[in-house]
């Protein structure tokens, strides 16, 4: 497996492609079994990946639970990154945003726990607070850091302008947001910033959140507990819409004797040398095949023509529904 560093003032470095841990918990249907999933993280490992992503949010809790234990045999082989900023309920249910200083703290030693672990490897904002100035946020990080706590600080789905005040104050190793050919808005401000901070950049659902893989059709029906339910781009006529990306992945896959899936994450790892995407799934042949995209080379050439195809077809839907796309790029 090909490593790559993430931030350049203190790199990280970590396997080209990670593993995104959230839906072995939370988010695509039922709770998957935890032996199974103990033994893919463990295969994953195997394998040469060594970038695992989870949150508190994911559960809430179970998922640091089950990556803490899955991975603790090998700890000092792996790199985890974990995520605060949102307060739970008593049912464990999601009551808003949270970033205040002492939040993040209690956060950082449950994290921990939970994690069986010393330090956390790269602590992300979940979600930018605008109740909090972000300089707080950087600077309770940064605490951490200085304690031996936390290793990295990051950010998920941040604006431009919270980027450079956040490090500023604290260096900031990875921006953490969607990214794939099916969502490219990080290339209008955020990739070019972050080129110019050094700072690494990590896509979550580089895989379109499974559509780009061409196993996701309009008429595939979700678990009733699927968050996908709830996004405007899956709806079953964005779905049949949208197809035509996956055809432009499947006839450049033919090409290259390789998956839809491989394309997609092969042509994020060609846009820049410190991208590392966190697919997720819970299937090892889908791990491997995920793995396998490191292998397929794109030529300048190939990704004019992937560009030059995708720019003609316009993708459907939102992102989000409206009240979680205000949470993102503030």
């Amino acid at each position: 497996m090909q490593k790559r560093k993430l931030g350049k003032s203190n790199p990280l470095e970590v396997s080209a492609i990670g593993l995104g841990c959230m839906g072995m918990s939370f988010g695509y249907g039922p709770p998957k079994d935890k032996k199974e999933m103990t033994s893919l993280l463990r295969a994953a490992v195997e394998r040469g990946v060594t970038f695992f992503d989870t949150a508190e949010a994911y559960g809430p809790f179970t998922n640091e639970e089950l990556v803490g234990e899955a991975l603790v045999p090998i700890r000092e082989r792996v790199v985890i990154a974990t995520k605060f900023g949102f307060k739970f309920g008593p049912k464990g249910e999601q009551n808003g945003l949270d970033s205040r200083p002492e939040h993040i703290k209690e956060v950082a030693e449950a994290s921990l726990k939970r994690l069986r672990s010393d330090t956390i490897d790269l602590f992300y904002q979940h979600r930018v607070d605008p109740g909090v100035p972000i300089e707080d946020v950087a600077g309770a990080v940064k605490e951490l850091i200085q304690e031996g706590k936390v290793k990295h600080f990051g950010l998920s789905e941040p604006g431009v302008q919270t980027i450079r005040r956040a490090h500023a104050v604290q260096p900031v190793t990875a921006i953490q947001n969607e990214y794939s050919l099916w969502w490219r808005q990080p290339e209008e401000e955020v990739l070019p910033a972050l080129e110019e901070l050094g700072i690494g950049f990590v896509p979550f659902s580089p895989l379109g959140r499974g559509f780009l893989t061409g196993k996701v059709s309009e008429n595939t029906a979700f678990d009733s507990t699927d968050l996908r339910n709830t996004l405007p781009r899956f709806t079953p006529e964005a779905r049949k819409a949208n197809q035509a990306l996956v055809d432009l992945l499947g006839r450049i896959a033919q090409q290259k004797k390789a998956t839809p899936a491989q394309i997609a994450l092969a042509w994020l790892l060609a846009q820049k040398p410190w991208i590392a995407p966190i697919p997720g799934t819970t299937k090892l042949h889908r791990l491997e095949e995920n793995i396998g995209a490191v292998a397929v080379e794109l030529t300048s050439e190939d990704l004019r023509e992937i560009d030059s195809a995708a720019s003609k077809i316009t993708v459907q839907g939102a992102r989000y529904p409206e009240k979680l796309e205000q949470l993102t790029g503030r």
